[in-house]
């Protein structure tokens, strides 16, 4: 998790830097007395949003639909209890079968075959957990208008 959230802050970063440094230099090349520096609380807003594309202003909201955000929470923490039940009723039970015999080749290649499936299904629900529920409820905590971005 932690190696997952350096990559995203490093990416932030480099969004942030790219997009910023070029009109500093610019205005600095033109002599002209105003640079425009970011303020805090862009930056702050651009950590938070789920976007990896920095912008002094993104299209906002008017209004938090609260009942939205607690859906996507629910789906998140209802995927999280299914994969769970997937991994403990699917997968544990193949290996723990396993781990009571001896070694041998065609054991374990079966107990991997039979945790395919679970574990794609693990995959699948893991990514809809976290690329669409947990990103849309805080876009939706942060008004972020602009979940069409990447189309």
């Amino acid at each position: 998790i932690l190696l997952v959230l350096q990559v995203r802050l490093v990416m932030k970063a480099h969004s942030f830097i790219r997009e910023n440094v070029p009109r500093v230099l610019s205005s600095v090349k033109d002599k002209s007395g105003t640079v425009h520096i970011p303020r805090i609380s862009q930056y702050l807003y651009f950590l938070f949003a789920p976007t990896l594309i920095y912008r002094d202003n993104y299209p906002r909201n008017p209004t938090i639909r609260w009942g939205y955000v607690a859906t996507k929470f629910a789906q998140v923490l209802g995927s999280l209890f299914y994969a769970y039940y997937i991994f403990v009723r699917l997968c544990i039970p193949q290996f723990r079968n396993s781990s009571q015999e001896t070694f041998n080749l065609r054991g374990l290649v079966l107990c991997i075959f039979n945790s395919i499936l679970p574990g794609v299904l693990i995959l699948f629900l893991v990514f809809f957990a976290f690329l669409h529920c947990w990103l849309n409820a805080f876009a939706e905590m942060l008004r972020f208008a602009d979940r069409m971005f990447y189309k």
